[in-house]
């Protein structure tokens, strides 16, 4: 009884959905961007090292200028320049792409603490912008529609990302690389080139995501900020059978999952700090075990691609 009514006060709370929300964004912006990679062939370990890149960016981007356009330009910079290394090494130099990918979340870890450290950032947030009528509905308004402006993007990422993927020709050869890249590659499409540039896209979209993290949620650039939440968005990827509807639900079941430890603690319930950190992965790495089996992945995921091979 005493749970139940736990959950009760929890999902009655305007703050939940607030929380879930800011997460939620950081998630679908690097669950989405993760699924035009994936559905190209390529799986990117290095989107932790992307969202870390986005927000220092950002911060970097808002400390020489003051203007948070700026830091969220900045920051999709950071994200995509990760995301080039990340594809010229795997897709052109045929690196293994686990290893640059857990490289990279390291050698991003390491280099944005010291040079946050060294420049010393101040406190950056972006403004909020009510949505007229939206914002007074009942529990969830402010939540959706009251917001720091950067957040209403991913209204038009979901919708921009299944109209690219589905409706364009760019769309359908990124598909076909990751079905079966040889046929592909019969058919004159750059099997590299379209993997390449489904990772840089994917850095793009965390990295834009780090931003808002940063300018949106937490408001300051703190060493390993991003603390594996990367990881849980390839989850998110899995949970969702390789789908964009899929993706975005995992995304924000995940963002709620999250949200719920936070709120559970600043409502005064006494429950372990370590199980309120733990539980966002192991619910990840739950989904993960679930769902790997029982959804179908593209078929030339993970695998990398030399002309002539079958």
């Amino acid at each position: 009884m005493d749970l139940i009514n736990a959950l009760g006060v929890l999902l009655s709370s305007e703050a939940l959905y607030i929380s879930a929300f800011q997460l939620g964004v950081l998630f679908v912006f690097a669950g989405a961007g993760e699924w035009v990679a994936e559905r190209a062939g390529t799986l990117n370990i290095s989107v932790e090292g992307m969202l870390l890149a986005g927000a220092f960016g950002a911060v970097l981007g808002y400390h020489l200028t003051g203007a948070i356009a700026v830091a969220l330009i900045t920051g999709c910079v950071g994200g995509f320049l990760v995301a080039l290394v990340q594809a010229e090494m795997s897709h052109r130099l045929t690196a293994n792409q686990f290893v640059v990918g857990l490289a990279l979340n390291v050698l991003v870890l390491g280099l944005t603490a010291f040079l946050a450290s060294e420049i010393g950032f101040g406190p950056a947030r972006a403004g909020v912008v009510r949505i007229p009528l939206l914002v007074d509905i009942p529990l969830v308004g402010v939540a959706l529609f009251g917001r720091p402006w950067p957040a209403y993007a991913v209204y038009l990422l979901v919708p921009f990302l299944w109209w690219l993927v589905f409706r364009t020709r760019w769309g359908l050869e990124v598909r076909s690389v990751g079905e079966n890249p040889q046929s592909a590659d019969v058919s004159g499409i750059p099997v590299n080139a379209r993997r390449r540039q489904a990772i840089l896209l994917t850095g793009l979209a965390c990295g834009y995501g780090g931003a808002f993290f940063v300018l949106g949620q937490v408001g300051v650039f703190q060493f390993g900020m991003i603390n594996g939440r990367g990881f849980i968005a390839i989850a998110a990827v899995i949970f969702g059978g390789w789908t964009l509807r899929g993706t975005v639900i995992g995304a924000v079941l995940f963002g709620v999952v999250e949200a719920m430890t936070i709120a559970t603690s600043v409502k005064g319930y006494r429950v372990d700090p370590f199980i309120l950190d733990a539980a966002p992965y192991v619910v990840a790495l739950t989904v993960v075990m679930v769902f790997a089996a029982r959804v179908r992945q593209p078929r030339a995921l993970a695998q990398p691609f030399v002309r002539g091979l079958t």
